[in-house]
């Protein structure tokens, strides 16, 4: 899988708060969540990173509604 760090900064204010989104995600992922698309990747990081490029999870601030 090739990240393109540009495209989804688009999506995610900083770098730290994507990896943060990432570690979040991927721990969901380790305690059970299911993959919101189809993957090969055994990574749980890998298939979050996956999933934020497809535009499938939301960056929200603590505290923010939908």
């Amino acid at each position: 899988m090739q990240l393109d760090v540009d495209a989804l900064l688009k999506r995610v204010p900083s770098k730290y708060e994507m990896v943060v989104l990432a570690a979040r995600r991927a721990r969901q992922l380790v305690d059970g969540a299911k993959p919101l698309l189809p993957t090969r990747a055994a990574n749980p990081v890998t298939v979050a990173f996956e999933e934020m490029t497809a535009g499938l999870l939301e960056y929200r601030k603590d505290g923010e509604e939908e």
